[in-house]
């Protein structure tokens, strides 16, 4: 497969949508793992899959998208076409609209407890669509809406490779609080990605959600494993005030299952994010053991 470069997507476009070929074509800034995106012109955005396990996304977003759109209040990533294998590139992708805003970060926005309370009113908007036919929690989102007991093999073994560098008992534990219930109410819709990346702001505020790839229906406990990958204690309450205790165990334990797989990763900045990700964890586990 060759490299994905505005040199191929310019191939692409020209070849499927002559209509746009003359639209300038530039990476964007943070571009995910699963997915290179690609700016055309001012108002597109192009989606690639970087690998086969990433092409059900592009499909299901198009199948799914336009509907939710119908029922939420904050813009979304929807597709306007989506184009075909060809120049070299192997799989389907997608031509997107593209929603204004700044990729959240903690220097652009000073009212974290804001953002956690708009933020928890947009997954709740979209935990209350319908849900008839939606694909449930499989291989295709890599078991997000599962339990988080999907990934106890993983956990266990980066225990067993960590236990010199990490309080090993203390996580064990947390993760056996984290495996300990279930979602027991009917399946509901969640985004499967919620992270700083897949968020936009505008002047500090919530104005947008982006690459629903990984969404499904099932327990929407891991879309709140960022009240410990980027909130602080504040609005980490905020946040997750309306969850019963079973739902923000098994939150917590998304975020802790991805911090320790990824302690020890080379990708740039996966690691540190890691540390102070594990650093939120412990300091709550003394908290709670402290009784506070």
């Amino acid at each position: 497969m060759p490299a994905i470069s505005v040199e191929l997507v310019t191939r692409l476009i020209r070849e499927q949508f002559p209509q746009w070929a003359d639209l300038p074509i530039r990476p964007v800034a943070q571009s995910g793992h699963d997915n290179r995106t690609f700016y055309l012109g001012e108002n597109m955005t192009v989606r690639l899959p970087s690998g086969a396990a990433y092409v059900p996304q592009i499909e299901k977003e198009a199948e799914w998208l336009p509907y939710l759109a119908r029922f939420l209040s904050l813009p979304i990533s929807c597709p306007i076409v989506r184009g075909r294998a060809g120049g070299g590139y192997p799989f389907v992708w997608s031509i997107n609209r593209f929603v204004e805003g700044e990729t959240l970060c903690r220097q652009n926005t000073a009212d974290l407890e804001r953002l956690a309370v708009d933020l928890a009113a947009f997954l709740r908007e979209l935990q209350r669509i319908d849900t008839r036919g939606a694909p449930a929690a499989g291989a295709h989102n890599f078991y997000r809406g599962a339990e988080p007991a999907v990934y106890s093999r993983q956990v266990e073994s980066a225990l067993r490779e960590l236990e010199t560098d990490l309080p090993v008992d203390a996580l064990k534990q947390l993760w056996q609080r984290a495996t300990a219930t279930r979602w027991t109410s009917a399946p509901v819709w969640l985004h499967g990605d919620v992270a700083p990346g897949n968020i936009l702001v505008r002047d500090g505020i919530l104005c947008g959600v982006i690459d629903f790839g990984i969404m499904g229906v099932g327990d929407p406990a891991c879309d709140y494993a960022m009240a410990w990958t980027f909130f602080d204690r504040p609005s980490r309450v905020r946040f997750l005030e309306d969850l019963d205790p079973g739902t923000i165990d098994r939150a917590r334990g998304w975020a802790l299952w991805k911090a320790l797989i990824t302690y020890r990763s080379s990708e740039p900045g996966a690691a540190d994010s890691a540390r102070h990700t594990l650093d939120v964890i412990l300091e709550e586990y003394d908290r709670m053991m402290a009784g506070g």
